[in-house]
């Protein structure tokens, strides 16, 4: 690899990339440049541009020839590539004048925990002929777009030997943060460093003000970087100091990850024209929608604007053949958008005020904004969540009643190109603070964070000044713990840690097993409070964020015993992520390094929480009861022992229902290590699968379930040794219901197959599947299909109607109805969100329900709810009138009110609801030695 000429800043946007560069060849560093992007700007039209749309469009068949798509560089080789998209100004537009064809926002979906973001996922809501891609590859083509760009021009410089510096939201979780990086690699940049976006527009601002920053800053002692972005609303709060080495810089505290932004006004935009549009009366489809947005976003820019019009015409065209005849336009004015922007994202509140907690979030296109959309609001929690480190760095006494707010303010993203914004914000800052807030000048905001990245990078080589700070969150690991205590976390590496220093926990031994998986649940919190390594504190929900878990089988020497001592040692990467290390007490040379992974089933490792527990005292004679009947060296076996087993171990251990998840999977691991015997006898083998299904339940959720998955997935391949009778089969079946939620989708799919020719109406003509129905357990393997919530749409469209063909004969199951629910829910119990039936289907299977007779059937009201439930997305949720009907047969039924309120309105279920509704509940938990 050749040594790299140039520094490279590009700032991978929710709605822009942006690209700056500096020479470092030869001599000192010149400044850093703009790199303007090579991109379509029309059919066949390339020209440079200082901005790349962070958009993409994918035509539809025939729609555009290969010379409209023509680029000075060949098509880059990114897996599962579409052969024809568009991407930049040209797909921007394109977007703004056809429906569900558009992906946008691919960045906000990197942090979206509740979907599989490497799924081939966007244009969300699009129709079904429309191809979709990931959002880590849409992510990738914007730069690879830009790699080729940069290539074409520096030929002798190829980017991929650059050091290449991507930007990142501060809020962006190691999730996010990973994702980001395999982006990157994927677009053929697999060297790169992150910065957080606050900082960035920091060091850009210090660049530019060297000569005069610490005239400047004389009388500032803390700056809030506010950055109003596309996508999110990034916080960071910078100590600014003078001593006798000069001006001195540190991050002191960061936000939490909120999806807020100028997307969020577009969309509040667009509702308003969408009720004008239709003169009040429905709502547009998604893909309608999503045109209509690109329309405001156009008219904000215009009326928010210094030389703005009055009014500025929205148009949304037809579909298909009524493309121009079916068009239709409103006006909105710039005294609207103004005070729509002002008053509904930036309100002038006190300082006490906090954003309001509704239970669950505004979803649009599948995306969980935040709840309230006052920003003002959400930056009034942020400095009193941080008040300790503000007041610490203003110098304010404890018993000093000036309020804790920074006295400078240095203003970032698209959102404050509008003068009217930042003076509205800077006022509430001054309101606050009760005394004037300097607001540093950027004269750029769209642009400050790429050249700030090229900054950053020149600090890192001494050519400019650092921000310290560190870490800016304190990184936990949870551990068991007993009783009414909770959950405990122990600190791995505490707030302000530097880049690449070890941070040993020499007061904390662990035990270690080698040759088999082992978990770490990690947590994190931005919170300003000061946790020493190793100190061992409560994890409180609302300032803890759960990350995802760390797990790998680590193998020892030979002559190592299963199990070693170990202390923790961990170290702040380059790209902001957690490392460590497990090292030997008995010889410090032996280490066993642990990594983040971020895998395709991310997104289940995020659901809820449960108390911890640790394993109860009589475990150890409950795992001598197991062994007894399962146990590796037993020739000989009491039957009795068996068919009792169940009994003896709620004797033990209490009713199976107050099993904790800890003891559940601890439970499991031994019925793995005796799945080899379970075909010993019939008895063996149905209380085997009964057993252990019920303690792997729902599959997901715990460290290492995803390796308890593939120890049992070749059990399904084995079958069943007794398949004689129906109790077989049915545990079978449950067995397998039990665990799919940890099944991936080629899993499910070759469930289905097994279970599916059963349920196809044409069954019920064919002599040889009536048969086998007789000991093959129809109910459970209904109940099966119904959980495969990751078989594709179009296979769940299937299932669907082959039980509504059933059930019109007297004779189907009535756990059918209850099945077409969970089918066709709005919400899925494993957050798979783009696996979801569409509208018209869950429309069309809803009048079915409504016209049976919910008093005597509460499954069948059940299954409506599921198919009517709020989501609070669109492109899921059915028509108002659709769920009314289902509201008012609820009530006349006397139903149960959290039905009526689940299809009344969006909210986030609870633990005791969840279980309520599905019967699962998720867990955690790692042993502490000392």
């Amino acid at each position: 690899m050749p040594r790299a000429r140039y520094i490279v800043g590009i700032d991978l946007g929710t709605t822009h990339t942006a690209v700056a560069y500096a020479d470092i060849g030869d001599g000192a560093p010149g400044q850093p440049q703009l790199f303007e992007i090579e991109q379509l700007i029309a059919p066949g039209e390339v020209a440079k541009k200082p901005l790349l749309p962070s958009f993409r469009y994918h035509p539809t068949e025939g729609e555009l020839v290969p010379e409209d798509l023509q680029l000075p560089w060949p098509n880059p080789d990114l897996p599962d590539e579409l052969e024809q998209r568009v991407v930049g100004e040209w797909a921007r537009e394109l977007g703004s004048r056809s429906e569900g064809r558009q992906v946008a926002s691919a960045k906000s979906w990197l942090s979206h925990t509740q979907v599989d973001q490497t799924a081939a996922i966007l244009p969300w809501a699009a129709a079904e002929d429309v191809a979709r891609v990931s959002p880590v590859l849409a992510s990738a083509s914007y730069l690879s777009h830009v790699r080729s760009a940069w290539n074409l021009e520096h030929p002798e410089a190829p980017l991929e030997a650059q050091q290449v510096i991507v930007t990142v939201p501060a809020s962006f979780d190691e999730a996010a943060r990973s994702l980001t990086v395999e982006a990157a690699a994927m677009a053929g940049l697999p060297d790169i460093l992150l910065v957080e976006e606050p900082q960035a527009a920091c060091y850009d601002w210090y660049a530019r003000n060297r000569d005069s920053a610490a005239e400047q800053l004389a009388d500032v002692r803390l700056l809030l970087v506010c950055d109003v972005g596309g996508g999110t609303t990034d916080l960071s709060l910078i100590r600014v100091a003078t001593d006798e080495n000069g001006l001195s810089l540190s991050r002191v505290g960061v936000g939490d990850h909120l999806m807020l932004g100028g997307d969020n006004i577009d969309l509040a935009l667009a509702h308003r024209a969408e009720q004008r549009l239709l003169s009040g009366d429905g709502k547009l489809r998604a893909a309608s929608l999503a045109q209509l947005i690109q329309q405001t976003r156009k008219a904000k820019e215009q009326l928010l604007a210094e030389d703005a019009p009055e009014t500025a015409r929205v148009t949304l065209l037809g579909a298909g053949r009524s493309l121009i005849g079916g068009a239709r336009s409103c006006e909105l004015s710039r005294d609207e958008v103004k005070a729509l922007a002002l008053d509904g994202f930036f309100p002038e509140v006190s300082l006490d005020t906090r954003p309001q907690r509704r239970r669950g979030a505004v979803v649009e296109f599948g995306l969980p904004y935040a709840a309230d959309p006052a920003i003002s609001k959400h930056l009034a929690e942020f400095l009193g969540r941080h008040r300790n480190a503000c007041r610490e760095a203003l110098q304010l006494d404890e018993d000093a009643t000036e309020p804790a707010v920074p006295d400078a303010v240095l203003f970032n993203g698209g959102v404050f190109n509008s003068a009217t914004v930042s003076a509205r914000l800077l006022d509430i800052l001054g309101q606050w603070r009760g005394a004037p807030v300097r607001a540093l000048e950027n004269r750029h905001p769209d642009l400050a964070v790429a050249y700030g990245a090229v900054a950053y990078g020149l600090a890192r080589r001494g050519a400019a000044l650092k921000i310290g700070g560190g870490s800016a969150r304190s990184f936990f690991l949870q551990i068991d713990a007993g009783g009414e205590e909770g959950r405990q976390g122990v600190c791995l590496l505490p707030r302000g840690s530097e880049e690449g220093d070890e941070v040993r926990l020499s007061d904390r031994r662990f035990a270690l097993r080698l040759g088999q998986p082992v978990g770490f649940h990690l947590l994190s919190t931005s919170a300003d409070t000061r946790y020493a390594p190793g100190e061992l504190v409560a994890i409180d929900p609302e300032n803890f964020v759960d990350l995802p878990p760390l797990f790998a089988a680590l193998e020892g020497d030979d002559g190592d015993s299963a199990e070693v001592e170990v202390e923790l040692v961990t170290t702040l990467t380059e790209v902001g992520t957690l490392k460590i290390e497990c090292v030997s007490l008995a010889d410090s040379a032996k280490r066993w390094a642990v990594e983040f992974q971020v895998r395709r089933d991310l997104a289940r490792h995020r659901q809820g929480q449960s108390r911890t527990a640790a394993l109860p005292p009589r475990f150890d004679e409950a795992q001598a009861l197991i062994d007894d009947v399962f146990g590796q060296s037993k020739k000989e076996f009491d039957p009795k022992a068996v068919k009792r087993l169940r009994n003896d171990l709620e004797k033990i251990l209490g009713k199976r229902e107050s099993w904790e998840t800890p003891l559940l999977r601890a439970l499991f691991d031994e019925f793995l290590e005796g799945r080899h015997k379970r075909r010993r006898s019939e008895h063996h083998e149905r209380v085997w699968f009964n057993l252990a299904g019920y303690c792997l339940r729902p599959g997901f959720g715990y460290p290492l379930d995803d390796w308890r998955l593939q120890q049992i997935w070749p059990l399904y391949r084995q079958g069943l040794q007794f398949d004689k009778g129906n109790p077989a089969w049915s545990n079978w079946w449950v067995f397998w219901r039990r665990a799919a939620g940890g099944l991936d989708a080629g899993q499910q799919q070759e469930l289905f197959k097994a279970v599916g020719k059963y349920l196809d109406p044409v069954a019920l003509r064919n002599r040889k599947l009536m048969a086998d129905l007789q000991d093959k357990a129809y109910d459970d393997m209904v109940q099966l299909v119904a959980g495969l919530e990751r078989l594709p749409v179009e296979t769940k469209v299937k299932v669907g109607d082959w039980l509504l063909k059933r059930l019109e004969k007297k004779s189907e199951t009535q756990t059918s109805w209850w099945a077409v629910g969970r089918i066709g829910a709005r919400v899925l119990f494993h957050r798979s969100a783009h696996n979801v039936v569409p509208v018209e289907v869950a429309t069309r299977w809803l009048q079915k329900l409504l016209a049976q007779d919910w008093k005597k059937n509460q499954q069948i009201a059940f299954a409506a709810v599921m198919l009517a439930r709020m989501s609070g997305d669109r492109s899921l949720d059915l028509e108002a009138a659709d769920r009314n009907k289902v509201i008012a047969k609820l009530e006349d039924a006397r139903l149960p009110p959290l039905w009526v309120e689940l299809v009344s309105e969006a909210r986030e279920l609870s633990d005791d609801e969840n279980q309520l509704l599905f019967g699962e509940k998720l867990p955690t938990g790692l042993k502490l030695i000392d």
